[in-house]
């Protein structure tokens, strides 16, 4: 392409970043996953013919089972299958994890980490965002659940001006203060 002399040529524009230059505030809630280690622990591998727990043959095994590899983690003690487990069997587990393990809960990965969220979220402090126009974030790598979005979103909603959810950059608008 050849140029002609007299062609008037506009200045180049710098690019600006006028996400990073909005008043907006991103709320990752991916920042705030639990950090620990989780571990599994399934009852049904301890009943005997997939159906019943023996007490003799459970205490033995909850003695010889390696509890030191749940250190530091979270415990996720739970039954996968259509079987009653006592209390005691939960209550055992209980006692010979907690000198390893940092948390123990009873029940899946999935209600652990709404329960996580839950407790999480009913001491955040909303404070530093008061009158801020907040975008949650979303679609990251780990599974933050529904309802911990929807813990944050009711618990921001009376002192902001306006809540969205996605990226500064494509939001979706969820609230705005009239």
């Amino acid at each position: 392409m050849k140029i002609e002399k007299n062609e008037k040529f506009k200045p180049i524009q710098p690019l600006v970043n006028k996400v990073a230059q909005s008043d907006l505030i991103t709320i990752n809630l991916e920042n705030y996953y639990p950090q620990e280690s989780i571990y599994s622990f399934d009852l049904k591998d301890y009943l005997f013919r997939g159906m019943i727990l023996r007490e003799k043959d459970f205490r033995q095994a909850v003695k010889e089972h390696d509890w030191a590899q749940y250190t530091g983690g979270v415990l996720l003690v739970y039954n996968s299958v259509d079987a009653i487990i006592p209390m005691w069997a939960y209550m055992l587990i209980g006692v010979s994890a907690s000198d390893y393990a940092k948390t123990i809960y009873h029940g899946t990965e999935r209600e652990y980490i709404e329960s996580y969220y839950r407790d999480f979220l009913a001491n955040f402090d909303i404070a530093p965002f008061k009158d801020g126009k907040i975008v949650l974030k979303g679609c990251g790598k780990k599974p933050v659940p529904a309802a911990a979005y929807m813990e944050l979103t009711r618990k921001l909603k009376p002192y902001v001006k306006s809540i969205m959810f996605g990226e500064p950059c494509s939001t979706v608008p969820i609230y705005k203060r009239s």
